[in-house]
């Protein structure tokens, strides 16, 4: 297997809803894909939201899954470019509907984080890490 993650999907309950935020955070929605299912181009990946009842059949699970209040045992993360852009990043989530998990604050780790749930619950966390800086192209990269 080559190391690579290609789509990250999102079960969500209301399609529409999910994709108003995602939209909302400045991500643009494939407009040639669209039935049923959306598409965001992110680098080199692709976020998807699909309805969480459909994901679940094509699991072949027809028992729904938990729900998304549960504690998630996913969290999605977004690295910033600096400190300041991790409470500015959190203030671009709840004004798209979203709901602050964890302030931006200080972490154990030496950087700044805050978490946030979209409006299906699904969790991320925003974080400057020194240690973990971007490069020029959004990509990051392990410290060697």
């Amino acid at each position: 297997m080559e190391p690579r993650i290609s789509i990250i999907t999102l079960a969500v309950d209301d399609l529409q809803r999910a994709v108003r935020f995602y939209e909302a955070m400045g991500l643009k929605r494939n407009e040639k894909i669209t039935e049923g299912v959306a598409f965001f181009q992110m680098g080199g990946m692709i976020l998807a939201l699909w309805p969480r009842n459909e994901l679940a059949a094509d699991i072949g699970n027809d028992n729904r899954p938990p729900p998304a209040d549960c504690t998630p045992s996913v969290a999605l993360a977004y690295n910033t470019r600096s400190e300041a852009e991790v409470g500015q990043i959190l203030k671009v989530a709840q004004k798209a509907g979203g709901r602050i998990v964890k302030p931006a604050t200080r972490a154990f780790w030496g950087g700044m984080q805050g978490y946030f749930a979209d409006t299906e619950g699904n969790l991320w966390e925003v974080a400057h890490n020194p240690d973990f800086p971007l490069g020029a192209d959004g990509r990051i990269s392990l410290p060697e």
